[in-house]
């Protein structure tokens, strides 16, 4: 399936989002953009409980947001979310793009302070999030 764009209609006030539908190269079974968005709606949800499970077990995230930082496994990565989640701006966790790559999926979005951050996502075969990486974005 070649790749198309769509625009969606954001909540009053905020940007018109733009989303690529199709498929990577990747031959997975499951949809990779739609636990993107579950990834979103938990953050956005302040549900830490769900957001963690969506990473996989022994998953990673290496954030190069200020200082250059790797956390592994549910305990590390709990000890990251926390506090991402207890307090954030009201237009945290807004979604720009979302686009499927080789790799998985790369989502532009609006971090916990209001900034705006992309992310790159890999999946094992179960689904589960294996590896994320963000760091700030160039986009306006």
């Amino acid at each position: 399936m070649p790749f198309r764009a769509i625009w969606l209609l954001p909540p009053k006030g905020r940007h018109r989002i733009k989303m690529i539908i199709g498929r990577s190269d990747l031959s997975k079974d499951f949809d990779q953009i739609a636990v993107v968005v579950d990834w979103l709606d938990a953050c956005r949800a302040r549900d830490l409980e769900t957001l963690l499970d969506l990473y996989a077990q022994d998953a990673s995230l290496e954030c190069a947001c200020s200082d250059r930082k790797i956390f592994q496994g549910r305990a590390d990565l709990a000890s990251y979310w926390r506090p991402r989640l207890g307090d954030f701006s009201p237009t945290a966790f807004g979604l720009d793009e979302i686009t499927p790559s080789a790799d998985g999926v790369v989502l532009d979005y609006v971090s916990f302070e209001g900034k705006p951050v992309r992310i790159y996502f890999a999946f094992d075969n179960d689904g589960k999030i294996l590896q994320t990486r963000c760091e700030p974005s160039a986009r306006p």
